[in-house]
C-alpha cells in the first residue's frame, strides 16, 4: 500500500510521511566495520543479483506515467515489490519500466529439468566423458550449472572429437547470453537460437547427449567410507551426529552427518538426500558426497568455518555485530529461501540453529531433514512429527499444515533471533503459553538495537493470514534495499 501511494501520488508526500514515517539512521562518518576476535569484519558491498523472470498473465493499460502497459505473455523482470504493485521492466521491445498490479504477473519457474539437454550440477570432466562416449557424435551437447557460479550455466558441445565449453551468463535483469550482442529471456530460447544458427556459435548444436542422466546420478555422489577421516564431533541432531572430517583424496575439510543406525531405512533420510542432490544455490549448503553402503550412513557436505548461526551469535564476535552486518546476513538467508520458494519446497525448521556461517559473514540454509516437496501448496505432517513451536506458524503448529508461508513466519522469528543477538524467542514461556499468546494476537516486541523498519518486516511475516505474508523474493528485495541504503551512506546502525 505504502509503495503504491508514494508512486502514484508523489505530490502527497507530506501526508504519506505522516502515515508511514521513515526510520532515520544516525549520521556518522565511521566506516561500516567492527573489531572482532578474528580481526576487522568489513561490511561487504551490496551485490547485484539477476532479477527473477516473470510473465504477464493479462493485458494491462497504463493509467498514469508511473505505470507500465503490458500484454499477456510479455516477459518481464521485477525490480522490486511496492505494496499491491510491482516495479517491472520489459525484457523485449521498448525495454520500458513502470508499475504493474502484482496480480497481473506470475513468476516463471525454472523448467530446465524437463529438457533432455539439461544435466544439472555435473563437473566439466564428467561432461566431457559423457559427450565423448561412443553413443554421441559431432553436435551432441548438454547444458550444466557453471562450476564457478551456480547462477550461470555452461553449454558443452562435441565437435571434431573434442568438447568445447561456452559460458552462459546472466544480465542484471535476468536475461541469458553467451555473447553480449545477443540476449534471451529464457535458457530454452538461447539453446533453440544456436541450434538454428550454428555459425553464430562456431559449433553446431545437434542432438542432446545420448546418455540418460539417471545412469550416472548416484555414481557421482557415492564414495567409499575409507576416503573420510573423522576429526571432531560438532554436534548431534535428530538423525544423528555431525562431525568435522578430512576428505583424504581431496585434502579437504568437510562436514559429515552420520545417520543413526536404527534410522537408516527411514523415508526421511532418503528424502533429505534427494532434496540435497537436486538443489544448487550459493545460499544453500552443498552436498559433496554420500556413503550409503553399510552403516552408519554418511551425508558429506561443505564445512562452514563459523558453525551454526545460533552458536555464532553467542560468541564474542557475534555479540558485537552491528545491525548492518545482521541485515546483510538475513538477506542471504532470504535469497536461499526464495530459491526453495520457487520450487515449492518447504523447509519446516527454519531457525538460527539451521543456518551455517562461513568466512566474511557468508550464510547458507542447512538441514533439510524436515524438507518436503509439496504438490498441493500445503504439506500435512504426521502426528508423530516433532514441531519446533517457537518458530512455527500457528496453522502449522495447531493443524500440522506447512507451506512456504509458514516458512515465512519462521523467517520472522529467525530475524528476531538475529537482531536480539541470539535471544530465545518467547523466553521463559512454555510451548502451550506461546500458542495461547499468539492466539490472543501477541507478537514478539522489537529487540533493543533493532531498527524499527526491520521489526515491521518481522510483523509482516507474522500476519495471522498466511496469504498476506510476504514472499521470500519480496523479503530479499526489502532487506537488500535497506542494506544498500546503509552501505552507500556509510552509516552504522
Amino acid at each position: 500500500m505504502e509503495g503504491c501511494c508514494r508512486s502514484c501520488m508523489p505530490c502527497c508526500s507530506p501526508l504519506w510521511n505522516c502515515i508511514w514515517p521513515a526510520f532515520r539512521y544516525p549520521n556518522t562518518s565511521r566506516q561500516a566495520e567492527i573489531p572482532t576476535i578474528s580481526g576487522d569484519i568489513r561490511v561487504p558491498s551490496p551485490k547485484k543479483n539477476p532479477t527473477q523472470l516473470y510473465a504477464a498473465l493479462f493485458d494491462f493499460k497504463a493509467r498514469s506515467e508511473h505505470e507500465l502497459s503490458i500484454k499477456e505473455g510479455d516477459k518481464l523482470s521485477v525490480i522490486e515489490k511496492r505494496g499491491d504493485y510491482v516495479l517491472a521492466k520489459k525484457l523485449t521491445g521498448s525495454m520500458e519500466s513502470g508499475l504493474v498490479p502484482a496480480t497481473y504477473v506470475t513468476i516463471l519457474q525454472d523448467e530446465f529439468a524437463n529438457h533432455k539437454w539439461y544435466y544439472g550440477n555435473i563437473v566439466r570432466v564428467k561432461a566431457e566423458k559423457l559427450l565423448l562416449a561412443s553413443q554421441n557424435k559431432n553436435g551432441s551437447f548438454l547444458v550444466r550449472i557453471s562450476e564457478s557460479n551456480s547462477n550461470e550455466y555452461t553449454v558443452s558441445a562435441r565437435n571434431d572429437g573434442k568438447v568445447i565449453h561456452f559460458r552462459i551468463q546472466r544480465s542484471t535483469i535476468g536475461a541469458y547470453f553467451i555473447s553480449d550482442k545477443l540476449s534471451f529471456s529464457t535458457l530454452g530460447e538461447l539453446i533453440q537460437y544456436y541450434q538454428k544458427n550454428p555459425r553464430t556459435l562456431g559449433v553446431p548444436l545437434g542432438e542432446p547427449c545420448a546418455q540418460p542422466r539417471e545412469l550416472f546420478d548416484m555414481e557421482e555422489w557415492e564414495r567409499p567410507r575409507e576416503e573420510f577421516k573423522l576429526h571432531r564431533k560438532l554436534g548431534e541432531g535428530h538423525f544423528g551426529e555431525v562431525w568435522e572430517a578430512l576428505w583424504i583424496n581431496n585434502n579437504k575439510r568437510v562436514a559429515i552427518k552420520m545417520l543413526k543406525q536404527e534410522d537408516t531405512k527411514q523415508d526421511e533420510f532418503v528424502k533429505e538426500v534427494q532434496a540435497l542432490k537436486s538443489l544448487h544455490h550459493p545460499k544453500l549448503i552443498q552436498l559433496l558426497a554420500l556413503c550409503s553402503r553399510g552403516e552408519p550412513v554418511y551425508i558429506v557436505t561443505e564445512l562452514m568455518s563459523k558453525g551454526s548461526l545460533k552458536s555464532y551469535l553467542a560468541m564474542p564476535e557475534g555479540q558485537v555485530l552491528t545491525s548492518a552486518h545482521l541485515i546483510y546476513m538475513g538477506s542471504q538467508v532470504a535469497e536461499g529461501m526464495a530459491y526453495l520458494e520457487d520450487r515449492q519446497i518447504v523447509h519446516r525448521d527454519l531457525a538460527a540453529r539451521n543456518i551455517l556461517v562461513g568466512d566474511d559473514l557468508v550464510c547458507k540454509v542447512a538441514d533439510f531433514g524436515l524438507a518436503r516437496i509439496i504438490r498441493d501448496s500445503v504439506y500435512t505432517a504426521s502426528r508423530t512429527t516433532k514441531i519446533p513451536v517457537r518458530w512455527t506458524a500457528p496453522e502449522a503448529a495447531l493443524h500440522q499444515r506447512f507451506s512456504v508461508k509458514s516458512d515465512v513466519w519462521s523467517f520472522g522469528v529467525l530475524l528476531y533471533e538475529m537482531m536480539s543477538r541470539g535471544k530465545m524467542p518467547y523466553e521463559g514461556k512454555s510451548n502451550k503459553e506461546v500458542m495461547e499468546l499468539l492466539s490472543s494476537g501477541f507478537r514478539l516486541p522489537c529487540p533493543s538495537r533493532c531498527p524499527p523498519n526491520i521489526h515491521r518486516i518481522m510483523l509482516d511475516c507474522w500476519h495471522h493470514e498466511a496469504s498476506k505474508r510476504p514472499s521470500f523474493h519480496g523479503l530479499h528485495s526489502q532487506l537488500d534495499n535497506i542494506y544498500a541504503r546503509i552501505y552507500f551512506k556509510t552509516i552504522e546502525v
